[in-house]
């Protein structure tokens, strides 16, 4: 089946407005990161958990960029672009969350691919990356209804930002955080480590605290915002937080 011109013409235009250089920088991590934080440190390509999660990952990675460029090919277009006008404490707060997310390959890497600190079993892997992909399912899913969710906090009047309350925005405001919270416990549990799980608890807190300070910004900056919170009372865990 092929589709129909003006469908055609309208993917090319969108494609046209990603920064292509930048996402082909971040493709091209990809290995290097893999590489460096996961298997290097392991002192071995013998790590058969390292492989599962790696193929995980890739997959995941496939699917959604397919789902999102069909359904809110916006977003992505968004978040190929590196914005200037992100909150300055927001980059502080990045520069030590992105760390920590890598301790948590290189930890897991030490102990269940080289030193063996602390073996846990298989099952222990398979429940990790169930967590893992729930996590990345509830981050696409939050992507699919939210054209506005860039990488970095900033109020972005200059494409019409406005308070996004379907999908799961209609239970927490935070959705993508509490994703990246269950994905960080999921990636040290697949990949076998009970010591990958502090650098997981460190990269957690720092997304708590950046729940926080956003959700203080969106309603003293985001029009309908603090209306929004009226009705939608928890940031991160329903009837919790």
């Amino acid at each position: 089946m092929t589709l129909p011109i003006a469908v055609v013409d309208g993917y090319a235009q969108k494609w046209q407005r990603i920064d292509r250089q930048r996402v082909g920088r971040v493709l091209l991590g990809i290995p290097l990161r893999f590489g460096l934080f996961l298997f290097l440190p392991a002192g071995t390509l013998i790590w058969p958990k390292a492989w599962v999660f790696v193929l995980v990952s890739l997959g995941e990675m496939a699917a959604q960029f397919g789902y999102l460029w069909h359904v809110n090919p916006e977003v992505l277009i968004a978040r190929s672009h590196y914005r200037t006008d992100s909150k300055r404490w927001d980059k502080l707060l990045l520069c030590g969350y992105l760390p920590t997310v890598l301790a948590i390959l290189i930890v897991a890497a030490l102990d269940d691919g080289r030193f063996h600190w602390c073996p846990l079993p298989w099952l222990v892997s398979v429940v990790g990356l169930a967590l893992f992909l729930f996590g990345f399912a509830l981050i696409i899913w939050a992507q699919a209804v939210n054209k506005f969710f860039e990488p970095t906090v900033r109020i972005q009047s200059d494409r019409g930002q406005r308070v996004i309350e379907s999908g799961p925005y209609a239970a927490v405001r935070h959705p993508g955080y509490l994703g990246g919270v269950i994905i960080s416990v999921g990636t040290a549990l697949s990949l076998g480590s009970l010591f990958a799980l502090l650098p997981a608890a460190a990269a957690s807190s720092l997304l708590l605290l950046r729940t926080q300070w956003e959700d203080q910004t969106l309603q003293q900056e985001l029009f309908g915002y603090k209306s929004y919170t009226d009705r939608v009372c928890y940031k991160l865990i329903p009837g919790v937080w």
